[in-house]
């Protein structure tokens, strides 16, 4: 049916049968790889297949997917697998090539389509001028080292091809940086937040459009019998197609955005035809002569922000990333046969060529780095990044090698040339660079020891909007004052998915009454922007929004550095499971709880997960219209004494009512009990009295506490100060059972390592340990379905916290000296 001849050019001639798509079935006796439809699902599964193995082994190692999807495909051809001619024959004949290859190409089209779509042109005129010399001299060096590249490689080329055309691919080849790639290897090294992260995304950005100008320049002159005066209508007529989307599609667009009404979704026909005009748009530029990708991504850039990129977005990125797009970067290992470089001499010039681009851009940075004062660390750095090769250098390959630029063996060159400066990237950093992180060790790292008279510093981890009106009434019942303002950091937490469209918020943040990218920059603004609106309606409240973007394996370490950072003093996380209408609690995402246990084994100050049961008044904004009533449940240990702290701080505001109820062992309940907790073992001597010491010394300090807060706010009418003597959890429960529904908060100790015989029994029945007994319990469906609970965590350290800060009763030597001193001071 397809057998194969060769000619004395070595171009091969492909005989296809059209009637060969589909298979009668085996049992007829057809064999399924000799039709197109089988073998090509065939190929597109072992695609996918190589491509996960190689991310599954690369992943310890943090490199991105693209050389995982490379690998992927050089697994497959003829440098690995390929060299068996029988699977070769079998899986990927000849005859294959026009389909895979044609729907690899449809999937780099509607790829570049989307980060047209997704890139926002405006970014290029807030970006500042290190960052555009950045740019320009990441790429000048390692453009220089192309030239000198294409002199020692041209007698392996055609002598028919013209040398600036060759120069001019290898130049690109060379100096490109690819932005999604760069951004996603930014946030693997946590360096999206910096000022080196953001100094890369925004060279790389620029970069990224200079190397597509650049391509359609190349392209343009690729064509070996192209004249001067061809190649000045294929310029032309690319400019024209450039005016045609900047002046007619894109008003088209923006008047059809305002055709249909906020909030509802397009229409099918209008996304139908948007879609065909990525096809229409490659079909003319491919017609003009440069390449269709090129006419695709100018008609991405001329769809506007807003609701119609993000519906666009939202119905192809998954799709065309994850499926179609690998078979391109497939594809390209496929073409790679490894077993044509041979010889000493290819190889030495290979490893020059490595080391030379890399440095190229490695000294373009560092003299930029030295004009504006940087560190050298940190140009070097960023030359390092600029290295990052991708989807632009592929795309310059593969076009290269159709236009005959390169032959197989230029072309497997430089694929290994992009597999191993992307992969070294990684690894260098590491060694290299460093955050600097701020080595000054701050002492208020809970809310016992902060003083009133000072800044109180808030660490709010948002992952939905939903999280947000509950934590906004939490943040006004804190009590900010005069004295003592509220400073809150708002984290909202991305997951770190692979896909562009989420790296992209980083340039935007920024950005003031921009319309949203995708669905996870909608969620962004609407957070901030509801966190600000609560800052312009209250006083002494300070809110300094952050994102936080990161696979949710590695998502608590942004959470803890940006902690330790800021030094704040309380960390607050939202519960895993959120309330259903019917009262019950459902989980959200079983990620959010190893998240938040993670935060809890690893923060360095206190913490606190919020349990969201809809805390009243989640509407109201003015602080004179704040009305709860608040519940601290006190049983003893650092974790309660955290809470009657934090619940005494709201206590300051007028419309916080706050009830304390301490839980006391009664007279019946005495040692022998707890030793039965142990499962009967005689515990030897020595360690009995030193349990019993430090269980005294925490008692000691408990007592300091309530007695301080008795006499302090015993006149209080807003304050209720009850003591409940019970003998074990069944008592404990049934204590809580008996206060009023009218709180909105209760506020818990999550009781790390304290063994108590009042919460004795109640650990068995505990789903959620990160929250403590009692806290799981209040949590629970069946008890107070309309209290929130926030569960908190003192940071305990090693005391070194507590040095060289005076207690009320002159003992310095004390390891807990207090929250007296903050919460009795006078207002």
């Amino acid at each position: 049916m397809a057998d194969v001849a060769t000619n004395k050019t070595d171009d091969y001639i492909v005989c296809y049968a059209p009637s060969m798509i589909t298979t009668n079935g085996v049992w007829q006796g057809d064999n399924p790889l000799e039709y197109s439809l089988p073998l090509f699902i065939l190929q597109l599964t072992l695609v996918v297949v190589a491509t996960r193995i190689f991310v599954f082994i690369l992943k310890p190692f943090r490199q991105p997917r693209v050389i995982a999807e490379i690998l992927g495909g050089v697994m497959l051809g003829p440098s690995v697998l390929g060299q068996n001619e029988a699977f070769a024959n079998a899986v990927f004949p000849l005859r294959s090539v026009m389909v895979i290859e044609t729907m690899a190409n449809i999937g780099l089209l509607y790829f570049l389509f989307l980060v047209g779509v997704e890139m926002d042109l405006t970014v290029m005129r807030s970006v500042g001028r290190k960052a555009v010399a950045s740019a320009i001299a990441g790429m000048i060096l390692p453009f220089i080292v192309g030239i000198a590249f294409s002199y020692l490689l041209a007698k392996k080329t055609d002598s028919d091809i013209n040398q600036g055309t060759y120069i001019l691919f290898l130049g690109v080849a060379l100096s490109v940086t690819a932005f999604p790639v760069l951004a996603r290897i930014l946030a693997e090294l946590k360096l999206v937040n910096t000022e080196l992260g953001r100094l890369a995304l925004s060279a790389a950005l620029i970069n990224d459009v200079c190397a597509w100008v650049m391509l359609a320049l190349a392209i343009a002159l690729a064509e070996t019998e192209i004249t001067t005066l061809a190649s000045l209508w294929v310029l032309i007529s690319s400019v024209v197609f450039v005016a045609i989307c900047a002046y007619g599609v894109r008003p088209a667009a923006k008047c059809l955005v305002k055709k249909t009404p906020e909030g509802e979704s397009f229409s099918e026909f209008y996304i139908s035809l948007i879609l065909a005009g990525v096809m229409v748009s490659g079909f003319i530029t491919d017609a003009i002569g440069t390449h269709a990708v090129f006419g695709a991504f100018v008609f991405g850039l001329s769809i506007p922000n807003g609701p119609l990129s993000f519906t666009l977005v939202e119905k192809l990125e998954d799709f065309v990333s994850g499926l179609l797009l690998p078979l391109f970067f497939a594809i390209s290992g496929l073409k790679t046969n490894l077993g044509l470089i041979h010889g000493s001499y290819t190889w030495v010039i290979l490893i020059i060529v490595i080391f030379l681009a890399c440095l190229g851009k490695v000294v373009g940075t560092i003299l930029v780095a030295l004009f504006y004062e940087m560190p050298i660390h940190e140009g070097a750095a960023l030359g390092l990044l600029m290295n990052t090769k991708g989807l632009v250098e592929m795309v310059v390959l593969n076009v290269g090698k159709d236009q005959k630029v390169f032959d197989e063996e230029s072309f497997a060159i430089m694929v290994v040339i992009t597999v191993i400066m992307t992969g070294i990237i990684v690894p260098a950093i590491s060694v290299i660079y460093k955050p600097s992180r701020n080595s000054i060790c701050y002492k208020r790292r809970t809310i016992e020891i902060s003083k009133l008279d000072a800044e109180f510093r808030v660490l709010f981890c948002v992952h939905t909007p939903r999280n947000v009106p509950t934590m906004i009434n939490l943040l006004e019942a804190s009590n900010p004052t005069k004295n003592s303002p509220i400073c809150v950091y708002v984290l909202h937490l991305v997951e770190l998915s692979g896909r562009t469209s989420a790296m992209l918020i980083v340039h935007n943040t920024a950005k003031q009454d921009a319309p949203a990218l995708n669905r996870t920059e909608a969620q962004s603004d609407h957070i901030i922007k509801a966190f600000e609106n609560y800052e312009q309606h209250a006083s002494f409240v300070s809110v300094q929004p952050l994102t936080a973007i990161s696979p949710y394996s590695t998502m608590h370490e942004d959470i803890c550095n940006l902690a330790l950072d800021k030094r704040v003093s309380l960390i607050i996380v939202p519960f895993h499971k959120q309330q259903t209408v019917d009262g019950g609690m459902e989980a959200t995402n079983m990620a959010y709880r190893s998240i938040n246990q993670n935060v809890l084994a690893n923060a360095p100050c206190s913490v606190g997960i919020l349990v969201d049961k809809g805390l009243s008044g989640s509407n109201r904004l003015a602080g004179n219209q704040v009305s709860h009533h608040v519940a601290v449940l006190f049983f003893g240990g650092p974790d309660d004494r955290e809470a009657l702290c934090y619940g005494w701080r709201m206590v300051e505001h007028h419309g916080i009512s706050l009830t304390v109820m301490r839980f006391v062992q009664s007279d019946q309940v005495q040692v022998e009990p707890l030793r039965q907790q142990h499962g009967g073992i005689d515990l030897d001597e020595p360690r009995v009295l030193t349990v019993q010491t430090d269980r005294d010394i925490q008692k000691q300090h408990d007592e300091k506490l309530i007695h301080e807060f008795r006499m302090r706010c015993g006149d209080d009418d807003a304050v209720d100060y009850v003591e409940k003597v019970v003998s074990n959890g069944e008592d404990t429960v049934a204590a809580i059972r008996t206060m009023d529904d009218i709180h909105d908060l209760f506020i818990v100790g999550r009781g790390q390592g304290v063994i108590s015989p009042l919460t004795a029994g109640l650990t068995d029945w505990s789903e959620c340990p990160e929250i403590g007994a009692i806290g799981d319990m209040l949590a629970s469906s069946d008890f107070a379905a309309t209290a929130s609970v926030l569960v908190l965590q003192q940071y305990v350290g090693d005391g070194s916290q507590y040095e060289g800060l005076e207690t009320p009763y002159g003992e310095e030597s004390t390891p807990l000296p207090p929250g007296h001193k903050m919460f009795g001071s006078e207002h």
